[in-house]
């Protein structure tokens, strides 16, 4: 279905989130696995982070974390996963995560998240990669961004070739299919 060898996935990092988010994120981590895709993430152990990473390992995948030595020394790295590579500043990690990964997948978040996801995208809208982005809309939750986007372009803040650049999807597989099929619009500003 997927010719991704690495996904990086932006997610939440709290506990303090209904429980169908945490499963989500377990349940994600697992079928990237058994699609024979690696996790790229940011190297926590909560919230749906951590859930993502122990969906992944305990069906046998590869997770490599990138995380800040902040982080780090507030004990929030995961000490189970693949490969976890410790950096000095979120602009380092977040770069690093762009370099690792072949597209990259928004489960619900905040404000990180969304920063994260968002920056995905503005590198391809402006040639710095050509990877594909997706939300993963699962119970709905990034119904208003999208609505938003969807705004954005109708009032021409976001050009008819981009419209299409940031995918969204119900389920994973879904989203998984449109992002294979991904068509890049030439380069053009102005």
């Amino acid at each position: 279905m997927s010719s991704f060898r690495k996904i990086a996935v932006y997610c939440g990092s709290s506990n303090n989130v209904d429980e169908k988010y945490l499963s989500l994120a377990t349940e994600v981590g697992r079928k990237l696995t058994e699609h024979g895709i690696d996790i790229v993430y940011g190297g926590g152990h909560v919230g749906l982070m951590g859930r993502v990473a122990d969906g992944a390992m305990e069906a046998g995948g590869h997770v490599t974390g990138v995380i800040t030595q902040k982080l780090l020394d507030l004990e929030l790295g995961h000490p189970g996963i693949s490969q976890l590579e410790i950096v000095d500043t979120m602009a380092t990690r977040k770069g690093r995560m762009l370099e690792l990964a072949d597209a990259f997948i928004a489960l619900p978040g905040g404000i990180g998240t969304l920063e994260e996801i968002f920056e995905a995208a503005t590198l391809t809208q402006l040639h710095y990669h050509l990877k594909p982005i997706g939300f993963l809309n699962a119970f709905g939750y990034y119904q208003h961004i999208l609505s938003f986007l969807k705004h954005a372009a109708d009032e021409a803040f976001i050009r008819p070739q981009h419209r299409d650049l940031i995918l969204s999807g119900d389920s994973l597989d879904d989203l998984l299919s449109k992002m294979s099929q991904t068509v890049f619009p030439p380069l053009k500003l102005g």
